[in-house]
Parts: structure tokens; C-alpha cells; sequence
């Protein structure tokens, strides 16, 4: 007769017990062999990807609509490969720390979504996604974040409808009884209005309502912006250079309305910027799941890489040197401001 044991015969049940059996049976072999190392992975696990064996594989994610954060490349800087500051800096981290990076793309609502965490992070498709800021509300609920790659330099602004040239609202509106409408999915997030304070009146926006875009498109900015503009919303919550980022020029790949967004200034224009109500920090190199641990890997790498020229060069490329975190590498004009 044969002398082993054909599982492929074992019930499920019968096969699933036989398999921790066995299980049992290594560890306890490893736990009595001191020359026995348990090599398990380094960063945690997604579905359908080896983990590193020797050294932590992280993966990232970023969508290609922010110019200069996260974007397309185009040659001569990359042949069509996710570009931006979050991806330079975090293949800089291979430079100081023994670990593997891998930058895709992905879109920003699998990421987050309506004061929500998106499905591609919910579900383990990547580690993290990169560039977000670290706002205070609803995503602390869902995520965690490394530290910022960037100082605190995302203020917020409210875009309102332009009439003859003049705002329908002014500035000292404390938005009592308007409907505002949010982008969904990024910063400054929904809940984060009634921390901000009117720069005029020096107090805190009360009274308004939020509501969704009544626009549906692949760009939650152009959504927001129609919204608007068709009369469905009063104001715009958004970041305070969005309407300068969505401006389109030669070389800029763009994936959102250039014509919608070049009605700044002559449709639509801020009647509040520079409010800072809605940050922790700054702009991060990764947002993940809650308890996912990925900062405890990614901090130390990250403290060592904003020390380099490399970062610095970063810095430069991408015209964010007024932002970043000055190091010996910075003009010492620049350093000591």
C-alpha cells in the first residue's frame, strides 16, 4: 500500500484541519530549532502581489489631474509614467532605506471618497494613496497618515459666481442660509467649513449648508465648479490655488475642463483665500487604512530622505522649494526666512 496521505480524498473540513495540523506541527518544529528564522513579510499584505521576502514592497497610488502634486509625465521627463512630487519622493526613500517603491495610478475616489474611505484602499488594492493633506474630521475616522513631505501649505478658499465683474457674495458673508457645495474626495473635506474663520469678520462660518454636486463628470473639480456656476450651489469650498492649478498651458496634459476652468476672473472668483481652519499638517507622501502600520514604515525613511540634496532637487523640479522643509541643501537666504 501507498505509506502517505492523499488530502485530494478529505472532505473540505477533513482537508482544512489536516492543513492546520500541520501548520501547528512546523511552528512548533521552529519554536524548538533556534537556527529556524520566521521570514514573514515586511509591509502588509495585498491580494495578488508578493510580498518583499527581503525587504518591505510598498506600493502607492495617485490619480494624473494635479499639476505639479501628481500628473502625467510626458518625455522627455517620463515616458507617460505617473509623475509629480509625491512620486519623485517616494522613489528617493529606495536612496535611504532598504526598501522597494512602486508608484501607480489609480483614481483619487478609490482613495477617499464622500467623507468615506475609497474602495481601492477599503479593499487592499495598494498601500496607500499619495499627496493628501492631513485634515482634521472625518478621515482621521479612516486613516492613517505619514508625515508631511510638504510644510502646511494647502490653504483653503470659497469661489463664488461673478456678476458685471462683482462677486454675488462678499467677503465678510459669514454664509448664514447659502448652499455650498464641496469636492468630493479632496481636501479641504466638507466637515472642515465650520472650522475655518472668515478673514474679514475674523470669525467662524456658521449657518450654511453643504450639499453634492448636481453635476456628474470624471473630475470632481469640474463637477464642483458647474455646480456652481449653474446656480446650485451660493460657493465653492476648495483649495485656495485650484482655480491657478486647473489654468491650462502649453505642455500641461489636462483631464479637466480647461474652458470651465478659464472663466477665472470673469465667471467665478475667490472671495476668501489663505484659511487654514482645516489641516493637521501638510501634504503627506501616503494616506492608508487605519492600523495598516504603513507610517511606522515609511517615517523614519521619509526624516531621512528631507535632509538630502535629493530632496531639495525635488523641491526645485517641481517648483515647490517655498514649501518644503529647508535643509542644509536650500539657500541660506531661503533657510533662515
Amino acid at each position: 500500500e501507498e505509506s502517505f496521505l492523499d488530502i485530494s480524498r478529505l472532505s473540505f473540513s477533513k482537508t482544512m484541519s489536516f492543513i492546520k495540523a500541520m501548520l501547528v506541527f512546523q511552528g512548533l518544529g521552529m519554536a524548538r530549532g533556534a537556527h529556524h528564522v520566521c521570514n514573514g513579510p515586511k509591509e502588509p499584505l495585498i491580494p495578488g502581489i508578493m510580498p518583499g521576502a527581503s525587504k518591505p514592497k510598498i506600493i502607492l497610488a495617485q490619480d494624473i489631474d494635479w499639476p505639479r502634486y501628481a500628473y502625467l509625465g510626458v518625455p522627455p521627463e517620463s515616458d507617460f509614467e505617473v509623475a509629480g512630487i509625491g512620486h519623485d519622493i517616494a522613489m528617493g526613500l529606495e536612496t535611504v532605506c532598504n526598501l522597494s517603491m512602486t508608484v501607480v495610478e489609480m483614481k483619487w475616489s478609490k482613495c477617499w471618497g464622500n467623507a468615506i474611505i475609497g474602495k481601492g484602499l477599503e479593499h487592499g488594492e495598494v498601500h496607500g494613496c499619495m499627496t493628501y493633506t492631513h485634515t482634521y474630521g472625518a478621515r482621521n475616522r479612516f486613516m492613517e497618515f505619514s508625515r508631511p513631505i510638504l510644510k502646511d501649505n494647502k490653504p483653503a478658499g470659497l469661489l463664488v459666481r461673478l456678476q458685471n465683474g462683482v462677486p454675488v457674495i462678499n467677503g465678510a458673508n459669514n454664509l448664514n442660509g447659502l448652499k455650498v457645495v464641496d469636492v468630493v474626495g479632496w481636501a479641504p473635506t466638507a466637515d472642515t467649513l465650520a472650522l475655518a474663520e472668515n478673514k474679514c469678520t475674523k470669525e467662524r462660518f456658521t449657518g450654511f449648508t453643504m450639499v453634492q454636486p448636481t453635476v456628474t463628470t470624471a473630475n470632481a473639480n469640474n463637477d464642483a465648479l458647474a455646480t456652481l456656476l449653474n446656480g446650485d450651489a451660493d460657493a465653492m469650498w476648495v483649495y485656495a490655488d485650484q482655480a491657478k492649478n486647473y489654468q491650462c498651458s502649453e505642455g500641461v496634459t489636462a483631464n479637466w475642463d480647461c474652458d470651465l476652468w478659464a472663466g477665472f476672473g470673469t465667471t467665478f472668483a475667490y472671495i476668501q483665500t489663505g484659511l487654514f481652519g482645516h489641516a493637521m499638517a501638510g501634504t503627506t507622501l501616503s494616506m492608508s487604512k487605519k492600523g495598516s502600520g504603513l507610517s511606522e514604515i515609511l517615517n523614519p525613511c521619509i526624516d531621512k530622505f528631507i535632509l538630502t540634496k535629493d530632496y531639495y532637487d525635488i523641491c526645485v523640479k517641481h517648483g515647490f522649494d517655498g514649501s518644503c522643509f529647508e535643509n542644509e541643501h536650500f539657500p541660506a537666504t531661503q533657510a533662515t526666512e
